[in-house]
């Protein structure tokens, strides 16, 4: 019997300010047992080192990967467990790779989120730029008709860019704003990450626990902060 292919979710982190909700993706992605392509663009590792102290490094990307996912959206450290088995279904590309697996069609994923996505990031993706192996990647994931989901972190947002994520919704992305909402019951910042984090994996159609859902009932969110 043959092996099972590797089919993992390429996960793409631009520059905008969100690396929180990167995270919170990640954790959700590898606790349902999914495998992950992990893209982190030139600007994002600025945004990352500024929100979180952390230096994303091509050569120790393990390691500093594993020190991102188990930080907290409140800075503090050491707030999840990162499992050694977890890490080992994560492959990392360096965003200047575009002979990288995920350049080409051919390549098995199950399609692209990317988390946080910033304008600059809207703007290549919707002209079909491929000026690094984020927007290609992203590229190919809508050219073979996989699922793409751009979780856009910027406000307010210009006339530009509105036309340009309509024109993703056109052709077949799923456009999700970070907006958390409050119905959840959240009582701490990682619970309106969590929230943001979850609403991106239901558009995978990835199972995951990070937030209450609505069921219909008025008080649920005020109840859970009891």
């Amino acid at each position: 019997m043959s092996r099972q292919r590797r089919r993992p979710w390429i996960v793409g982190v631009s520059g905008a300010s969100g690396t929180p909700f990167a995270a919170s993706v990640l954790r959700g992605l590898l606790d349902a047992g999914e495998s992950v392509d992990l893209v982190v663009s030139r600007a994002s590792r600025l945004t990352l080192l500024d929100e979180t102290g952390i230096a994303f490094r091509d050569a120790h990307w393990r390691e500093d990967l594993r020190s991102w996912l188990a930080r907290g959206a409140d800075g503090e450290p050491d707030t999840f467990a990162v499992r050694d088995g977890a890490l080992e279904r994560v492959r990392h590309w360096a965003a200047g790779d575009l002979a990288a697996g995920p350049s080409s069609g051919s390549y098995p994923a199950k399609g692209m989120l990317i988390v946080p996505a910033s304008t600059a990031c809207v703007a290549g993706v919707a002209l079909g730029l491929s000026k690094d192996l984020l927007q290609r990647a992203a590229s190919v994931t809508l050219k073979e008709r996989r699922t793409l989901v751009v979780a856009v972190r910027e406000t307010p947002l210009s006339g530009q860019t509105l036309k340009q994520m309509v024109a993703l919704d056109e052709a077949g992305a799923v456009v999700l704003p970070a907006s958390p909402a409050f119905y959840a019951g959240a009582t701490h910042i990682q619970d309106l990450v969590d929230f943001v984090a979850g609403r991106v994996l239901d558009a995978a159609g990835v199972p995951h626990q990070l937030y209450r859902r609505w069921e219909g009932e008025l008080g649920g969110g005020s109840r859970g902060r009891s």
